[in-house]
């Protein structure tokens, strides 16, 4: 378990040694056997128990708003019914770029607070379900020794994947997570994408979308199924409820196409003529492409669509995956099929899709975001040793920040790591 702890004041010498009642496998068991029925306002009474029987004085769980930019304390069973009623309720919230917590959650390592003769020692561990990023668990104790740590770690990982189970129906966490009312078409794309960031040994997917709140157009999905990682990104017409229907059902075209067998041309197909057929006043461009994560084949499409990136030993590739793009979809008729292209990855390549949205963001005195400053942005993150999803959030961060924290168009990117010898 990787740990970074803060500079200490205090040795922490004459502390009381941790008592632990039970041994770790039965409380996990416990905790198992409790979360199958558990209502999501009662997650955190559940992991501050299974924290007192593993020697903390504190175990809570934060979880990381929409944004990403707070990281907010779960409330209580008792606040609960207030936040789903729309009563004010306050909640801590520790901002993900200058807090310890922060810190957890930007490098998925463990932190440790200076320590202190008079109070418990605390820590913030990461919380991660699978490779994506949840928020983190705060706990104390009077020591927190590495024995004590690797059973806190233990416990994150539950507490992780408990609150990722019950995301998808709870208004208590959806809420929680929020800052501001959603558009209609915001909350009809966010119900249809997947998860932001998956994975495996050998291969991480992580995409971003923004005005999080606002998102009319652009979408992406990505999913795994044997050594195959599918990737779509795709940018629809317009930025309203017709647009972010658009994308939906072109997502919904992609799985269907997809879960029966077919290819990419079979894909781009079936968005093509569903939308003719249903949506006729709308076109999307697009990237879709598949992955091959035992040997690094990269197949891809492009509908209309600005070119990806091959970013390869911290620079780009000039022109690897520029290709001529067909026409955008949605047009319909008997047009020629796009082709299929193909090129071999190199172990630790990195594929990086984005839409126009990103590059043709414009500050106050006209001046382009560009891709440069995209790829500058991207490897310095990287190259600093930070996960591929907090190199986009640090992407984003960027790009809001050229605008005056106002975008005025959506901005997708999808950012594809190939690290079969990790």
């Amino acid at each position: 378990m990787r740990r970074s702890p803060e500079p200490s004041g205090a040795d922490g010498e004459g502390a009381a040694l941790v008592s632990v009642q039970d041994g770790l496998g039965e409380i996990l068991a416990d905790v198992l056997a409790s979360c199958h029925r558990l209502a999501p306002r009662e997650i955190p009474e559940l992991v501050e128990a299974a924290g007192r029987r593993l020697g903390l004085s504190q175990a809570r769980i934060y979880v990381a708003d929409v944004q990403q930019h707070h990281l907010v304390a779960l409330p209580s069973s008792a606040q609960a019914p207030g936040i789903t009623a729309g009563v004010p309720v306050e909640l801590e919230k520790l901002s993900v770029d200058t807090s310890l917590a922060g810190r957890a959650y930007r490098t998925q390592a463990v932190q440790l607070a200076a320590a202190h003769a008079r109070a418990d020692q605390v820590g913030w561990l990461p919380l991660v379900d699978g490779v994506g990023r949840v928020g983190v668990l705060r706990v104390a104790a009077p020591i927190l020794d590495e024995p004590l740590l690797e059973r806190c770690a233990a416990l994150a990982s539950l507490a992780a994947m408990i609150v990722a189970t019950k995301q998808p129906y709870s208004d208590v966490l959806a809420q929680t997570m929020r800052t501001q009312p959603m558009t209609l078409q915001a909350e009809l794309l966010w119900a249809f994408v997947p998860p932001r960031t998956i994975g495996t040994s050998t291969v991480t997917s992580t995409a971003l979308l923004e005005p999080a709140y606002e998102v009319g157009g652009d979408a992406f999905d990505h999913s795994l199924a044997g050594t195959r990682l599918h990737l779509t990104l795709l940018d629809a017409m317009g930025h309203d409820l017709a647009s972010g229907g658009c994308s939906a059902v072109a997502l919904a075209a992609c799985r269907s196409t997809r879960r029966t067998g077919g290819s990419l041309t079979d894909i781009a197909d079936r968005i093509d003529q569903t939308l003719a057929r249903w949506i006729p006043e709308r076109l999307l461009t697009c990237v879709i492409a598949d992955l091959d994560t035992a040997t690094g084949r990269l197949d891809w499409i492009n509908c209309g669509h600005p070119a990806p990136l091959l970013i390869r030993d911290h620079h780009v590739v000039p022109g690897a995956l520029q290709r001529t793009p067909h026409l955008p979809l949605g047009l319909g008729g008997s047009h020629s099929p796009p082709q299929v292209h193909t090129l071999q990855l190199q172990p630790q390549d990195r594929v990086l899709l984005f839409t126009d949205g990103v590059t043709e963001a414009r500050s106050a005195s006209g001046e382009l975001f560009g891709e440069e400053r995209l790829t500058d942005t991207v490897v310095r993150a990287m190259a600093d040793g930070l996960p591929a999803p907090e190199a986009l959030r640090r992407l984003i961060q960027q790009i809001l920040l050229h605008q005056n924290q106002h975008l005025r168009d959506d901005a997708a990117v999808l950012l594809t790591e190939w690290h079969p010898n990790r």
